[in-house]
C-alpha cells in the first residue's frame, strides 16, 4: 500500500458525532476498527476493511462472519486493541494514521493513547468526541475559529525550538523541560501556524 495513504482507525470511548466526520472520510484509503469501534462505524453506517481485537467490547459478536477481514486476538495479550490496529495498519504501509475514539470512559485508557504519542510509529491525529489532537515533527497550519483555544505539549525530551503565529501567546524562544507544557493558548486569527522545532510536540485543538 502506498506510503502517503491516510488509514482510519476507530475505537470504543467517546468518538466524534458523524457530522464531523463525514467531510473527511474522503481523506482515508482504508479503515479499521478496534474492538467496540465496529459498533461506532455500523452507527455511522461505514463499512471497515478490517476488524481487529479480542472482540470482548462488541455489542453483537455474531456479525463478524459478515466481514472479509477479521483479526481476532486474546483477551490476555500484551498490547491494547488500539494497539494491535496500530501495528497492522503500520505493517500494512500506511504512512498516517487517525485514531477516532477512546475520549472519556475509563483514565487509563485515555493515557494509554497518550502514550502512543511518544512512538514513532504511534498516530498522527486522535479525535474524540470534541477534541482534535496533532502529533507535529514539522510546522502546520490550522484552521480554526479566532478565539478557540490551543494547548500544545511536549513530546519525549521536551520541546526546543518552536515558534508560532496566530496565538496570544507566541512559542518563540521557549524551551520546555519534560513535564512543561503550555494549556489554554487561543488563537488571534483564522489561521494559526505551529512549528515544533527541534522535537516534535502535540497540539490540542477543538475538532
Amino acid at each position: 500500500m502506498n506510503k502517503h495513504q491516510t488509514a482510519l482507525l476507530v475505537t470504543g470511548g467517546e468518538t466524534p458525532p458523524w457530522s464531523r466526520m463525514a467531510p473527511r472520510m474522503s481523506e482515508f484509503g482504508f479503515v479499521c476498527a478496534a474492538d467496540s469501534g465496529l459498533d461506532v462505524l455500523r452507527s455511522w453506517g461505514v463499512r471497515p476493511d478490517l476488524i481487529v481485537g479480542d472482540m470482548d467490547s462488541i455489542l453483537d459478536t455474531s456479525i463478524l462472519p459478515e466481514y472479509d477481514s477479521v483479526l481476532t486476538f486474546p483477551r490476555d495479550k500484551d498490547d491494547t486493541d488500539t494497539e494491535i490496529g496500530l501495528k497492522e495498519l503500520r505493517a500494512r504501509g500506511f504512512g498516517r494514521i487517525v485514531v477516532a475514539g477512546g475520549g472519556g470512559g475509563r483514565l487509563d485508557h485515555i493515557l494509554a493513547i497518550r502514550a502512543l504519542l511518544e512512538r514513532p510509529s504511534g498516530p498522527d491525529e486522535w479525535l474524540t468526541a470534541g477534541e482534535r489532537v496533532v502529533r507535529l515533527d514539522e510546522p502546520a497550519t490550522f484552521r480554526v475559529e479566532a478565539g478557540s483555544v490551543v494547548s500544545v505539549f511536549p513530546l519525549a525530551g521536551g520541546a526546543h525550538g518552536m515558534r508560532s503565529s496566530g496565538l496570544k501567546w507566541p512559542l518563540n524562544g521557549l524551551s520546555w523541560d519534560q513535564g512543561h507544557f503550555g494549556v489554554s493558548n487561543v488563537a488571534t486569527a483564522g489561521e494559526i501556524l505551529i512549528d515544533p522545532g527541534q522535537r516534535p510536540v502535540f497540539v490540542i485543538l477543538p475538532l
